[in-house]
């Protein structure tokens, strides 16, 4: 499904993308069956050894989406581990997805933690991404929910956070389309923003994740990522019934509709940038089997469901924007983040000790293929 309008993709001889050969080694990397569940009793029994005589194993992001709520459920559940569950409150969240977590941690008995941004910074942030016309416009949500698991471990001594993400039925987006810096949202904000951010503190980050905060929380704390649903047999459609049977979950709408927010992103990412973020999530679905070629070109020659007018006109409003301020947003020329200060180049530099880092699970073991092998 991956084709040119991705920046930087490449094709071989026989027609492979270069975001297929990420995906391959990805597979090899991570395998399923008995050696992925092997993995996973073995980060589950580091948990249990890091936790002991503290009062949580782990720390759970959650959404009260699918992937987020299923990972809590195995937690708890499968490898009977003591999970703290935080959700990462922007203002935007849709009420369904919200009734999901509180269920759901009633009924798992665990405690959710919900980390509530400070509303001005949060809708400044927002407004200084849409101004810098550039499509990963949702950065400071994406920062702000690693910041609060990450301050939240700080704060409560917990060593490992587990995220419910699969490239096999997400994919990974192409680097100019969401790229993560703490430098990069700070630049953004200077140009753009009219709110000052406050300062960084371990157990309350606010918005500011750069390398040096990284390093802090990675090796003076010594906070892991465990990327759970790399490890599993993870179907979609199974899973559904599943939280629908032990949870009563009920779905958002479309995938990511946890956020109300990413209603205007997709709107904008397609008329502005001519970008659909279907195309790595359904690409994904398709190399795992969970979706034919045929049902997500089908899918793809229309408009995203997730795009409902009356949730856009709500976001526009939210922000405290007019919709004639929003259409002269939308007419601004495109850019990305190569157009503001960012750490790019110091990354490249860095590119040996980030590969070490994924695979030592001290950020997210899809980093390094993000930074380095998903375009430019």
């Amino acid at each position: 499904m991956m084709d040119t309008t991705a920046p930087g993709i490449t094709f071989d001889a026989e027609g492979n993308c270069s975001f297929c050969d990420v995906h391959d080694r990805m597979e090899t990397a991570f395998p399923l069956g008995e050696a992925g569940r092997e993995t996973v009793r073995r980060q589950a029994e580091e948990m249990r050894r890091a936790g002991r005589n503290r009062r949580y194993d782990c720390v759970v992001g959650v959404s009260g989406g699918r992937d987020s709520t299923y990972t809590l459920w195995y937690c708890v559940t499968q490898l009977k581990l003591r999970p703290l569950a935080v959700h990462f409150n922007d203002g935007f969240g849709n009420p369904v997805a919200g009734e999901n977590m509180v269920r759901t941690c009633q009924r798992l008995g665990v405690e959710l933690r919900t980390i509530t941004s400070d509303w001005r910074e949060s809708k400044d942030l927002k407004i200084a991404f849409l101004k810098a016309s550039v499509p990963d416009m949702e950065e400071g949500t994406d920062l702000g929910i690693a910041t609060a698991l990450y301050g939240v471990a700080a704060k409560e001594g917990i060593r490992h956070l587990v995220i419910g993400q699969s490239f096999r039925t997400e994919g990974i987006a192409p680097l100019s389309w969401n790229f993560l810096d703490g430098r990069y949202l700070r630049a953004v904000h200077k140009q753009f923003g009219t709110v000052p951010l406050r300062r960084w503190q371990p157990a309350d980050p606010g918005f500011n994740l750069g390398i040096k905060e990284m390093f802090y929380y990675a090796f003076v704390r010594r906070i892991k990522t465990v990327t759970l649903l790399y490890h599993l047999d993870y179907v979609r459609t199974e899973v559904d019934e599943l939280l629908v049977r032990e949870l009563a979950w009920k779905s958002p709408g479309a995938h990511y509709s946890d956020d109300l927010y990413q209603s205007l992103i997709y709107y904008l990412n397609r008329v502005k940038f001519n970008i659909d973020r279907r195309l790595f999530n359904y690409s994904a679905l398709i190399r795992s089997g969970q979706m034919s070629r045929e049902v997500a070109l089908h899918r793809i020659s229309s408009v995203n469901l997730i795009e409902d007018e009356a949730v856009i006109a709500l976001c526009i409003k939210r922000l405290g924007l007019t919709r004639a301020e929003f259409e002269t947003i939308v007419a601004a020329p495109p850019k990305t983040f190569h157009d503001y200060p960012n750490n790019y180049a110091l990354l490249q530099l860095l590119r040996g000790p980030i590969k070490l880092m994924s695979r030592l699970n001290l950020i997210p073991e899809s980093a390094y293929d993000k930074y380095f092998n998903c375009g430019t």
